[in-house]
């Protein structure tokens, strides 16, 4: 197609000129940088985003096929590396705690239900009080949890209560509460073999950074601390992780920072609190009509 024309005030054609903005003519890179600039936030598409978000890793997760076999052996190397390593004391937690009943049957329903509750909780927090601070936030857990799928189709990894002559106690089973999909009647629901890494520890300590770093009150500081130092116990406690799986989900969360940062150029803590609202579009053209038609209007 051709150029289109316009009608000047003296009745000859030309061509229009390309709309200019302040800082000169609007480059290609400009619809980057608008989708690197956070937006606020919307309701329903953010319930939506989660809830497929959520489904679809779940749908991977479970899809992983369960390598039973070379799971044993990967956590019986954890195992071995981590009493070269002198950090070999799960079975000791394991076993003092399971011998508390109040105190084990606690963890067991933490360890069922905080790792949703207060990831939740934080993203509507953000979302209510931080608006431009939530999609860099957001886009760091999904990051976090898109790596952990790797993890869990390359290094298939049987959690301690399922290896063999290691005498790990299964704590759900022991005192019959809901506390794992991996054990009991849930056992066929969820992919038994896909601990490393944490994504307890991942999502517990996106939580506690993000309390941490964007709290103003002292006590909610503090459990932003204590909240992943609690979960680190909890799965280890349960028998549902090595220690070394919560490195791995530290290295997790530490690379869905770098896609945050690369995306969005800063650590969402650093980011305004706010969305800016942009200005007119009015205020931001230059008119490019006939001399004439501008005195016209003035």
């Amino acid at each position: 197609m051709g150029e289109a024309t316009v009608k000047t005030l003296e009745g000859r054609t030309a061509t229009p000129s390309p709309m200019v903005t302040e800082n000169g003519p609007a480059p290609e890179d400009g619809r980057l940088r608008r989708l690197r600039s956070p937006r606020r936030p919307r309701i329903w598409f953010e319930i939506l985003l989660i809830a497929v978000s959520y489904w679809t890793y779940s749908l991977v997760r479970n899809a992983v096929p369960e390598q039973k076999a070379q799971a044993l052996r990967n956590a019986d190397w954890i195992w071995e590396a981590e009493k070269a390593l002198g950090i070999a004391v799960e079975q000791t937690v394991n076993h003092a705690l399971n011998s508390v009943t109040w105190l084990i049957v606690t963890m067991n329903y933490y360890y069922a239900t905080l790792h949703f509750l207060v990831t939740i909780g934080v993203l509507v927090w953000l979302y209510r009080r931080h608006p431009g601070r939530y999609a860099p936030a957001r886009l760091v857990l999904f990051a976090t949890t898109g790596v952990a799928l790797v993890g869990y189709y390359l290094y298939p990894l049987a959690p301690p209560r399922l290896m063999n002559g290691q005498d790990f106690i299964d704590t759900v089973l022991v005192h019959h509460t809901w506390g794992s999909m991996a054990s009991g009647n849930l056992k066929h629901m969820s992919n038994q073999y896909a601990a490393m890494p944490s994504m307890h520890i991942g999502w517990s300590l996106w939580c506690g950074m993000i309390i941490f770093a964007l709290a103003s009150a002292p006590w909610a500081r503090i459990l932003g601390v204590l909240y992943p130092t609690l979960t680190l116990i909890v799965i280890v406690a349960t028998a549902n992780h090595f220690w070394l799986d919560a490195v791995g989900g530290l290295l997790c969360l530490a690379f869905g920072y770098g896609v945050s940062c690369v995306w969005y150029g800063s650590l969402p803590h650093r980011l305004p609190r706010h969305v800016a609202v942009p200005a007119p579009l009015a205020a931001r053209t230059v008119e490019t009509a006939p001399p004439e038609l501008n005195a016209a209007r003035r």
